[in-house]
């Protein structure tokens, strides 16, 4: 009896343990419950200590002429490197200041205004025989540092499309900077021509008894600009002015200093 009380003493005293039943190897063994799996297959486990030898690094034995040759190819990586530093820092200032010249000093195209347009003959019966127009633009240079050599200057007029004239304008000349130049013309007196035959001349007395008559006018100038020392190239630059005059033939007061377009070709 005191035996029974020390043992169930000393299990109260370790309640960790436990008695398991004894299972006989005739009868059939019941699994047992998922506490106790897991108590024994986590107490059956045991470390295990992998045995085998290592493989070791292998070392490899270089001379001396490899390590200089390494050395070498930093040293001309390096200098590379600074090299392509150098020359695109280099090229960026240069962009820099290409960019900053170009916007102060990038030409601006001449501005061309009508100032006067006649046909003085329109108003008068005989007008075929005395046809003449005479007109006058003013050409603008407004570059602020850039001058403008106009080597040629030819002169054009049109109605519904068709020339009917042509006369040259003006000798080569320079224009300054900020400075502005009339250009003046005739057609039909001299070397200026004026193609107006009985048809054509119709249609302008047509036209001058709705009370308007529509010309276009037309320079045509081969022109190069002038920075400093530095000249550009030829280039052939184009004016169109449209004019309206009236049935005295005298311009429209709309169509005076009207702005007239300009392209290169």
């Amino acid at each position: 009896m005191q035996k029974k009380r020390k043992d169930s003493n000393f299990f109260n005293m370790h309640p960790s343990l436990q008695i398991l039943p004894f299972h006989s190897p005739n009868l059939p063994r019941k699994n047992p419950s998922p506490i106790h799996r897991k108590t024994m297959s986590s107490s059956d486990r045991l470390p295990i200590q992998d045995t085998r030898p290592q493989p070791q690094p292998v070392k490899h034995h270089h001379s001396a002429r490899y390590y200089a040759q390494r050395v070498r190819e930093s040293f001309t990586t390096r200098v590379t490197k600074v090299l392509c530093a150098i020359f695109l820092s280099f090229l960026l200032v240069a962009l820099i200041v290409f960019f900053i010249v170009w916007l102060s000093l990038r030409p601006h195209r001449p501005r061309f205004h009508m100032i006067d347009f006649t046909v003085p003959g329109l108003a008068q019966k005989p007008g075929l025989d005395n046809a003449v127009i005479t007109f006058n633009v003013t050409a603008r240079n407004s570059n602020q540092h850039i001058g403008i050599y106009y080597d040629s200057m030819e002169g054009f007029v049109y109605y519904k499309d068709k020339q009917i004239g042509s006369t040259p304008l003006l000798h080569p000349f320079f224009q300054e900077p900020k400075t502005t130049t009339v250009v003046y013309g005739q057609f039909g007196i001299g070397t200026a021509t004026l193609a107006v035959n009985s048809r054509r001349w119709k249609e302008f007395v047509n036209d001058r008894q709705h009370g308007t008559v529509h010309f276009r006018l037309g320079i045509m100038s081969v022109i190069r600009f002038k920075v400093s020392t530095w000249k550009s190239v030829h280039q052939k630059m184009h004016v169109n002015c449209d004019v309206a005059v009236d049935s005295d033939g005298l311009i429209l007061p709309a169509w005076k200093n009207r702005k007239c377009s300009v392209y290169f070709s």
